[in-house]
């Protein structure tokens, strides 16, 4: 059902003068379900309240006892919709748990005092429709310095040596060391001296290294490992794992699929335990259940991690989408396979001298499959000969590679959540919708799975980095998270954390008033070219609709011209005109043709791409 009261949207709705009280109003489009509610209410001897068991399902229950009301109502919450857990939930009803109803307000005030607060500023200031959030904007100054660090990066040439060795059987050595040191090439120079001097040298096997390696398996899926998986594995925004798994939670057929929790009951870790033993053996199984420990700060491991509620179930089973029958596959597969005995392997790494360098091969084998049996994360064998020491090999080729240092990654979904989760910033339930939002905003922009600033979110982040540091920084963010746990525990009260941080950011926000000159926030670049008309540089300007160029001497001159930016191709409709990047209002980035509107070609993917795949075909 979700919310059915909220703070309105014309106004703050919070009373700061009195303690910060929210102004809470029915949602237009509940009105009738509040009616239904009342109506049946009124007849009714008791009132169990059966929302979502975590903080925002607890004070759904309150507003709803507060419409409902007559102190009829009981609290019931179950973490799957299962027929003996819902009969077991309604077996111990319990009162409102009031201090996570505090916690889920504070979470909400504070939102909307940094929201509504922050983003008339930024429509004044930059432009209309832009928004700040208390963790959205901490999100996209993750990405913004990322892509910073990757501008600021200068690749360094490195060469590699590999060896095509034979003792019968080819295999391959990579170089390591010279005279006992880690070896370094720096130039192609370089490694052509080596090459001319490991071509005349023999080479040795001087040792030969074997031991097992025993491979564990991961814990049950939590909220953030779930979105995660739904990146790497199925390639799913976190927003599609994310309504996939709900809908097979509405089904109950997985458990509550917000949590931090690895743990699992000892009902399931039983079943799951079974079912292996049946299905597989019982050398899958350890003497004893597999336990998990959750490493993420803040964590709260009321409920389970999200597991099938029943085990034996196979997603092939499953009459559900295509999406929900992926994530099901997911989820019951780490569930089950986090049961399971570690895989083994049997490592190999012989060292071969040749002169005064060393060079070195590993192999791997598996022994015993393990927990891989059923995850699909078996990784590649990789064999070698048999070989003994001392024995002399054959030199077939040397094959010298140049690389160059990489800069740092951009953030995936994927990676940015971990790293959100790791520093305590969020709770991962909102990644999701989170992540959507700065791609909704224009802020950031995916090229293939990685997220990629955008002109006006580095704007917008430098703006509140200079003005509203606490907004954006990660300890400070993540030490609020801790405020709001602290309140659900009831260590602390909830108006005195929201009076501590409204404090400074109020007066943050008159001096931001004050002092913010839009015209230098939305200068992006500052060009060679003249102004025809007065003769000052042109500057590359972010404006409403996107860059354009701007006479540096506004306001005395107000010469203006679109910003073209052309991406080398003719346009794939007409033939004419070039590909040209445009700006949808919202500032999410499309293709189309320099000739509009004579002609409409347009399109979100980029064109080369898709001629680079059409000539791979």
């Amino acid at each position: 059902m979700g919310h059915v009261v909220d703070l309105p949207k014309k106004e703050l709705g919070i009373d700061i003068e009195h303690d910060f009280a929210p102004k809470y109003e029915d949602l237009p489009k509940k009105k009738a379900t509040i009616a239904e509610l009342k109506k049946a209410a009124k007849g009714a001897a008791e009132i169990f309240l059966a929302t979502d068991p975590d903080r925002e399902g607890e004070a759904i229950a309150w507003h709803l006892g507060q419409i409902v009301g007559d102190g009829k109502t009981k609290r019931v919450s179950f973490h799957e919709i299962t027929e003996e857990a819902v009969k077991h939930a309604f077996e111990e009803p319990r009162e409102l748990n009031l201090k996570l109803v505090d916690s889920q307000q504070a979470r909400r005030v504070l939102d909307r005092l940094v929201g509504y607060k922050l983003s008339p500023l930024l429509w004044k200031k930059i432009r209309y429709g832009l928004s700040a959030g208390r963790v959205q904007s901490v999100a996209v100054r993750l990405i913004v310095e990322r892509e910073r660090e990757r501008e600021a990066f200068h690749p360094e040439e490195y060469w590699e040596i590999a060896a095509k060795l034979s003792d019968g059987g080819e295999f391959e050595a990579k170089l390591t060391e010279k005279d006992s040191q880690k070896v370094k090439i720096g130039t192609k120079e370089e490694a052509e001296s080596i090459e001319k001097e490991l071509k005349t040298a023999n080479f040795l096997v001087s040792s030969i290294e074997k031991g097992e390696r025993k491979r564990n398996p991961y814990p049950p899926f939590t909220t953030s490992t779930l979105q995660q998986a739904g990146v790497n594995v199925l390639g799913f925004s976190s927003k599609r794992t994310m309504r996939a798994a709900q809908a097979l939670y509405e089904a109950g057929l997985i458990t509550y699929h917000r949590t931090d929790s690895v743990n699992l009951s000892e009902k399931a870790l039983n079943e799951i335990r079974e079912f292996i033993r049946i299905s597989f053996g019982s050398n899958y199984l350890p003497e004893t259940a597999n336990r998990y420990k959750t490493k993420v700060r803040l964590a709260q491991e009321a409920h389970e991690a999200v597991r099938p509620t029943r085990s034996e179930v196979a997603s092939s089973e499953l009459q559900v989408a295509s999406d929900e029958k992926k994530v099901y596959e997911l989820i019951w597969r780490q569930a089950v396979a986090s049961q399971m005995v570690p895989s083994v392997r049997e490592e190999i790494k012989i060292s071969i001298t040749a002169s005064n360098y060393l060079l070195t091969a590993n192999g791997s084998r598996l022994i015993f499959d393990g927990w891989e049996k059923i995850s699909g994360k078996a990784g590649e064998e990789k064999t070698l000969p048999v070989l003994a020491e001392g024995e002399k090999l054959k030199l077939l080729e040397l094959v010298p590679s140049q690389h160059f240092t990489e800069p740092p990654a951009r953030y995936t979904e994927a990676t940015l959540i971990k790293k959100l989760e790791e520093e305590g910033i969020g709770r991962p339930s909102t990644y999701a919708p989170i992540i959507s939002t700065i791609q909704d905003r224009g802020y950031v922009s995916k090229e293939g799975r990685a997220l990629r600033p955008e002109d006006v979110g580095k704007i917008v982040n430098d703006l509140l980095v200079a003005y509203f540091p606490d907004v954006v920084d990660l300890s400070f963010t993540a030490k609020m998270e801790e405020g709001l746990d602290e309140i659900a525990r009831g260590e602390k009260e909830w108006v005195p954390i929201i009076r501590d941080f409204y404090g400074p950011f109020s007066e943050e926000l008159v001096k931001a008033e004050e002092n913010i000159d839009k015209s230098s926030l939305t200068t992006i670049a500052e060009t060679d070219e003249k102004c025809p008309e007065s003769g000052h540089p042109l500057i590359i300007k972010l404006g409403r609709y996107g860059k354009f160029y701007s006479c540096s001497g506004f306001p005395g001159c107000r010469y203006a011209r679109p910003y073209i930016e052309r991406i080398g191709m003719k346009c794939l409709t007409c033939g004419e005109g070039d590909i040209i990047i445009r700006k949808t209002k919202r500032g999410k980035t499309f293709y189309g043709c320099s000739r509009y509107p004579e002609c409409k070609f347009a399109s979100w993917d980029d064109p080369r791409k898709q001629k680079a795949n059409e000539s791979a075909e």
